[in-house]
């Protein structure tokens, strides 16, 4: 009975923020007020380790499976029935920027958007094709990036914007909302919070956009992030979906990849009460997370690359049976209050689709730029650009790319484009470390292992030209013209 009181007490300040919310602001609002009701009454972990089993083999098709079967020449038709969806709501803070993340320039002075624009205008462009690009923007994003959206206004891609939903951070102590008021400067300049890009689904239908999609014929969207270079249209993949028969036709694709030591915190696939699910490892009981990080037992992981039809979209939003498991993201505010942000992902909603399928496609397409550690890659000569699309360059003898792993002297965008005065040639490279106040002078090759340290107080000058190969460079190297 006390929990009850307590429960009620709590939904009710909770409808007091209701009050604070314009009309614009309503669906919003019932959206958190859903998730919240969901998060009191959901105890204990969202998953039973013992009915977890792996995927049935026709439920994960390998790529060349799907690339064997080649390309019909009416592929255009095709085309014009996809949309391209990016994920947009992320800030540069934890690469040292401000502004939307997608603004950060990764290659030859192209950004995010701007080598997304290209691919997909490329596509429009080689097909006579009308595919549109959708930003799902946040309240963070939506400005800065509507600006900057001008300049595309001559490019042969229509492009349209919608906003995820703005939900309040919630006490962790005392599970109230945080927000004062609907404003976001001052004491509410952390009061709200992006809910996750499994917002999508309502968003999206909320907008307008779902439905002007379906009046254009579109009838599946393509969504990734947009800090994923990867994440390009695959045609092969779109002519899969397009070619099955309308009554079996797969409603939901997620393209996974083998797992590596460096992904065993990705979300896998599995297969539980008969339905293909996304596990993430904030779902996982602690006493099998290192059994689920195991590379033997839970082979691939979600690139968040996926495929997903938009008139099943549309029935599921209307029937209210969207459920994606509820992510509690602890977070603690500047002032020091810890806080908690209810989220969703949007790959979770896999096991409401029908005839949901994963396919395990290339490391290629998964190439995500997180870290100036990912940067310097992107930025090297191991890929080569082309309308857009960074591709491999055929001059690396082997596939995989090299592990770097660069020091906290390098985590903003600006302290790392200082520290380089051009990016080196790694080719040839298979591991590289920096830590510590070191710089790169022109014309630098890596090749193998290469491990530079500079200890606390001592600099390290690599001088320009040098050819470092399987190397460990530490202490003192100051190179001095004179």
């Amino acid at each position: 009975m006390l929990f009850l009181q307590i429960v009620c007490s709590r939904v009710i300040r909770v409808e007091d923020v209701g009050k604070l919310l314009n009309v614009n602001s309503r669906k919003d609002f019932e959206g958190f007020k859903h998730l919240f009701h969901r998060f009191l009454q959901v105890k204990g972990p969202s998953v039973d380790w013992a009915k977890i089993n792996r995927p049935p083999e026709d439920s994960i098709q390998p790529y060349e499976r799907i690339h064997a079967k080649g390309l019909p020449e009416a592929i255009a038709a095709s085309l014009n029935k996809l949309a391209v969806v990016k994920l947009n709501g992320g800030l540069g803070t934890s690469m040292g920027c401000k502004g939307p993340k997608s603004l950060i320039s990764v290659r030859n002075e192209n950004t995010f958007l701007d080598l997304t624009v290209q691919q997909i205008e490329h596509l429009n462009k080689t097909y006579s094709a009308d595919v549109p690009l959708v930003l799902m923007n946040s309240f963070n994003t939506d400005e800065d990036t509507k600006k900057i959206l001008q300049k595309y206004t001559h490019h042969r891609v229509k492009i349209h914007t919608f906003n995820q939903s703005r939900y309040p951070r919630i006490n962790k102590e005392s599970l109230l909302p945080v927000a004062t008021n609907m404003g976001l400067i001052g004491e509410n300049g952390e009061a709200w919070y992006p809910p996750g890009h499994g917002d999508i689904y309502t968003s999206f239908c909320n907008s307008g956009l779902l439905d002007k999609l379906l009046s254009e014929g579109k009838e599946y969207i393509f969504v990734s992030n947009i800090d994923n270079l990867g994440a390009t249209v695959d045609l092969h993949i779109l002519n899969h979906l397009m070619s099955q028969p309308a009554d079996k036709r797969c409603e939901f694709v997620m393209e996974v990849t083998d797992k590596t030591r460096a992904d065993v915190k990705g979300g896998t696939l599995i297969q539980y009460d008969n339905k293909l699910r996304l596990l993430e490892i904030a779902q996982v009981p602690k006493a099998h997370v290192d059994e689920f990080k195991s590379v033997t037992k839970f082979k691939i992981f979600n690139t968040n690359n996926l495929w997903i039809s938009l008139p099943a979209i549309k029935r599921l939003h209307e029937q209210n049976t969207l459920d994606m498991e509820i992510i509690v993201n602890p977070k603690t505010l500047d002032g020091g209050l810890n806080v908690i942000q209810l989220e969703t992902a949007v790959g979770a909603a896999i096991k409401c689709f029908d005839n949901a399928l994963g396919i395990n496609v290339p490391r290629s397409r998964f190439l995500p730029v997180k870290t100036t550690s990912d940067l310097l890659l992107v930025m090297s000569n191991l890929y080569s650009l082309e309308a857009g699309s960074l591709t491999m360059s055929e001059k690396r003898e082997f596939p995989t790319t090299p592990h770097v792993k660069l020091g906290s002297s390098f985590t903003k965008v600006q302290d790392f484009l200082r520290r380089f005065e051009s990016i080196p040639d790694m080719l040839e490279l298979d591991h590289l470390t920096v830590s510590g106040d070191v710089t790169f002078g022109k014309q630098v090759a890596l090749k193998g292992t290469v491990i530079i340290i500079a200890n606390h107080g001592d600099r390290i000058d690599i001088p320009a030209g040098a050819m470092l190969e399987n190397k460990i460079v530490s202490g003192n190297l100051r190179i001095l013209d004179h």
